[in-house]
């Protein structure tokens, strides 16, 4: 048993080979306020917020809500009576619980005391006192969709005006509404709604084999499939007491660089695009088409889906695989280094990038950011790395990962950033590469009834957090995958007040941020 910041709260280390986790229970809300203020008052962050239904348990309802510090990550459960099942406002300590906690009321009718009651998921497509994810809900039910007004925070005086956006949008990317509160093209305030896209996922998970989740989570948000299966594997090898081989975590790390260094490519075409540079669209496109064609090569899939499962990897690769990943990350390096060469001479894309929607180390910490976001402002926060306190997760512990760190919080940070990661993640792959040791690369993974599990990835975006918990027969009984783009769509709200309307474009695509992983 451990405690946290002299607070009266024992924890358990979470067993497994994931990054450290430890479980806790608080007796009521006022402890869990306590505690939360504790964590922010030393540096910690929140990282998720679920709810579930215990009632057939003979229980009430819990709350969930995961904490994130130096050392690793904190999960604190919290039960509440069938009856009234509220808990205190924890966004006045913690910013961006406020559309989690929106969220979780929306969707099991847990809500909070005070704060912000407006509804997040639910856009008229079902009563408001009807909850999916209640054991009682039901099953393919159906109302007619009565839409309401949304209560935008208004900016008002003289010049003052409003600029709607969305949630359709001109091109072929996800549904969101954005409302630009502007004086000319000064951007005064930015409000976002999202939940267009909610289709029910953790409702699919309920009664699910466990092979059957794994294809499920690697579908939430597809630029982050391998992410999101090794968050979800290491959460049910924890439950299980299941330790994957030494091969399968390296394979796994094999997937999770490539990952990383596609949707890099891809961003970095795209930033030059919106500046007006397509030369720089072409030229990183050409190259991830190469990298996704020899991952569909390799491992059956453009995107890896459905390589990373509970126990392990599906599919092994020889070492004229090995050659090949290997080969072309020379490649890869020479041409990225030229063209960012190129990038940081170009007057034209640093006249755009340079004090663009800059974020600063402060707001990184008010707003618990993680990732890309954090790094590019100086945070260096990285699950692979190790830090004071910190031993990250097999195999990274022994790569010697080198975190890129920038300090300036612009657009021109995040493309540095991002360029670095993709020489870090190159060199990984290449270490990875030849040292892969021998072994099976899948373990069976018994389900293991009334279990519970949380696993933590160090995705490309940031920390992909997914919490299981398996009912009395083995089958999934609740699962909650979080995104980092929580926490980092509200940070948008902040990184276009000095800036003006057009360079929107180019600010949101700097962090390129998830709809489909909040709007479950």
């Amino acid at each position: 048993m451990t405690t946290f910041f002299d607070e009266p709260i024992e924890f358990t280390l979470q067993e497994g080979v994931g990054a450290p986790v430890w479980l806790g229970t608080v007796p009521d809300g006022e402890a869990l306020e306590a505690f939360a203020v504790s964590v922010h008052k030393n540096d910690g962050r929140i990282a998720a917020i679920w709810g579930s239904d215990e009632r057939l348990r003979g229980n009430g309802f819990r709350l969930v809500v995961v904490f994130g510090f130096e050392s690793g990550h904190l999960q604190v459960s919290l039960d509440l009576p069938a009856d009234k099942p509220v808990y205190p406002d924890l966004s006045g300590i913690f910013a961006t619980a406020n559309r989690m906690q929106r969220a979780t009321r929306d969707m099991v009718g847990i809500a909070s005391v005070g704060g912000d009651q407006r509804p997040w998921l639910r856009h008229g497509a079902w009563p408001a006192d009807w909850y999916p994810l209640r054991h009682d809900a039901g099953e393919g039910q159906s109302w007619p969709n009565e839409p309401s007004d949304y209560a935008f925070l208004q900016v008002g005086g003289e010049g003052a005006h409003e600029i709607p956006v969305g949630p359709i949008h001109a091109g072929i990317i996800e549904p969101g509404h954005f409302r630009f509160s502007v004086i000319g093209e000064r951007v005064l305030r930015l409000e976002q709604r999202l939940g267009y896209q909610h289709k029910g996922v953790e409702k699919r998970f309920i009664g699910l084999a466990l092979d059957g989740g794994a294809r499920l989570v690697g579908r939430i948000s597809g630029d982050s499939t391998c992410a999101y299966a090794w968050a979800y594997a290491s959460a049910i090898e924890a439950a299980c007491d299941v330790e994957p081989t030494g091969r399968a975590l390296g394979l796994r790390a094999l997937v999770l660089e490539r990952e990383r260094v596609a949707n890099h490519l891809g961003d970095l075409g795209m930033l030059g695009n919106d500046a007006a540079f397509s030369f720089g669209l072409s030229q990183f496109f050409r190259l991830k088409e190469d990298w996704v064609e020899l991952s569909g090569r390799l491992f059956g899939h453009r995107f890896m889906m459905d390589r990373i499962v509970p126990g392990g990897v599906s599919q092994d690769l020889d070492a004229d695989g090995l050659a090949a990943i290997t080969e072309q990350c020379i490649v890869i390096e020479k041409e990225v280094r030229a063209l960012k060469r190129i990038y940081d001479e170009h007057a034209g894309l640093q006249d755009r990038f340079l004090t663009t929607g800059p974020i600063g180390p402060e707001l990184v910490r008010e707003l618990s950011l993680t990732g890309m976001a954090a790094r590019a402002s100086g945070v260096m926060l990285d699950g692979r790395a190790w830090r004071q306190d910190y031993t990250p997760p097999p195999p990274y512990a022994g790569l010697g990962v080198r975190p890129a760190v920038d300090e300036r919080g612009d657009v021109a940070a995040r493309v540095e950033v991002r360029f670095l990661e993709v020489f870090e993640s190159l060199r990984l792959m290449q270490k990875l590469a030849a040292s892969l040791p021998g072994g099976p690369v899948r373990l069976e993974v018994p389900p293991k009834p009334d279990a519970q599990g949380l696993g933590v990835i160090e995705g490309w975006r940031g920390e992909v957090v997914v919490g299981v918990a398996l009912d009395g027969r083995g089958k999934l009984a609740r699962v909650h995958p979080h995104d980092p783009s929580w926490q980092i769509w509200p940070a948008l709200e902040h990184a276009v007040l000095r800036d003006i309307v057009p360079d929107f474009p180019l600010i949101n695509k700097s962090f390129n941020l998830s709809y489909t992983g909040v709007d479950l």
